[in-house]
């Protein structure tokens, strides 16, 4: 059974004739919305349902997920800071995805924000075409421009997961 929902996160078209920057931006806001609004209304015990066997995908396990990837590309990349992961652990690398009962929306969409905030920060000042100062594992260099379409990418396959994982908990289905 499809539900129709209303949504209270505040998400915005972005427009069809800004500058490449201005679109980057916006594209990518669009999407960390796209996100908060495919948790909105659900308890945290729908945001754990498992998508299918032998998936441990789920909803709160996507925002925690990209709280990381936020940070692993704004903090640790683009600005070369030393952090550690938030969720994930040498034991468990994939913590972020695999939530327990004790894992709450209120804490990871806390955390997820307060990344968003600082990889806004983080990139205010620099250019399209300025380097970031950190590295990751592969030694490549990259742009402010190439880290914003990465994650524009990140967002969409996920925000795609999450249009199941949502259809799956309460048939809820759209944008």
């Amino acid at each position: 059974m499809t539900t129709e929902r209303t949504e209270s996160v505040p998400r915005v078209d972005p427009s069809t004739t800004s500058g490449e920057r201005e679109a980057l931006e916006q594209w990518l806001d669009f999407h960390r919305a796209t996100l908060a609004r495919k948790c909105e209304g659900l308890d945290d015990a729908q945001l754990r349902t498992l998508s299918a066997a032998p998936s441990d995908l789920n909803l709160l396990g996507l925002v925690r997920h990209m709280a990381e990837v936020e940070r692993g590309w704004f903090r640790r990349t683009l600005a070369g800071e030393e952090t550690r992961a938030i969720y994930s652990t040498d034991e468990d690398y994939d913590r972020d995805i695999h939530t327990t009962d004790e894992d709450t929306y209120e804490e990871a969409y806390a955390t997820w924000q307060a990344e968003i905030d600082h990889a806004r920060s983080v990139a205010a000042g620099r250019g399209l075409d300025d380097l970031a100062t950190g590295r990751r594992p592969s030694g490549k260099s990259y742009n402010l421009r190439w880290i914003y379409l990465h994650m524009i990418e990140e967002y969409a396959r996920h925000n795609g997961h999450a249009d199941l994982l949502r259809e799956r908990i309460d048939g809820a289905t759209g944008d």
